[in-house]
């Protein structure tokens, strides 16, 4: 069926999370999205923000991320993760790797237009899933910097299959 490269920005950059969605991803590159800004405004079915990406008019915006390379017949599987077509849409874009400057098309999700509510934040067991991941893959420090300046909420049900799962990553992945 062939490769196909994507580009995780969010809870997907954490290898060992996106390995749970697509099992043959492999990390093969950090890169970064100029012009283009982090937010966590798309509506989740929890109540919270999730990360999508926006184009900005700040000059010095920016997204970093990992680069995944995922056999294309995952796709259906990621996408159903992703809530592509309800919630996300797909979408082909240019990113730069960090260590080369070559510029490379890669896949990523945003949020549809109809389910971005700026009024969100994400809860603080999603962004530790992120910064996890921004860590793993060696993201520059101010960028992990200003993940960890984001502010987030703590998930009013303690006891969410989804946090449970995200805390119990966390905890295999983190080194002591």
């Amino acid at each position: 069926m062939g490769n196909l490269t994507y580009f995780a920005y969010g809870s997907n950059m954490l290898e060992e999370r996106l390995r749970q969605r697509s099992p043959s991803a492999r990390a093969t590159a950090v890169a970064r999205l100029e012009g283009w800004t982090l937010s966590f405004h798309k509506r989740s079915k929890d109540g919270s923000g999730k990360a999508s990406i926006a184009p900005s008019e700040e000059q010095d915006a920016t997204v970093y991320g990992v680069l995944y390379e995922l056999d294309s017949s995952d796709l259906e599987a990621l996408d159903r993760f992703e809530g592509y077509g309800s919630g996300y849409d797909r979408r082909s874009i240019d990113v730069t790797i960090i260590t080369t400057g070559e510029t490379v098309t890669a896949m990523t999700y945003l949020a549809s237009e109809e389910a971005i509510d700026p009024s969100l934040s994400p809860y603080d067991w999603y962004l530790k899933l992120i910064i996890a991941g921004a860590k793993e893959h060696s993201l520059p420090e101010s960028y992990v910097e200003e993940l960890a300046g984001v502010h987030a909420n703590s998930d009013p049900i303690q006891d969410r299959p989804a946090q449970r799962e995200a805390l119990a990553l966390l905890k295999k992945v983190q080194k002591p």
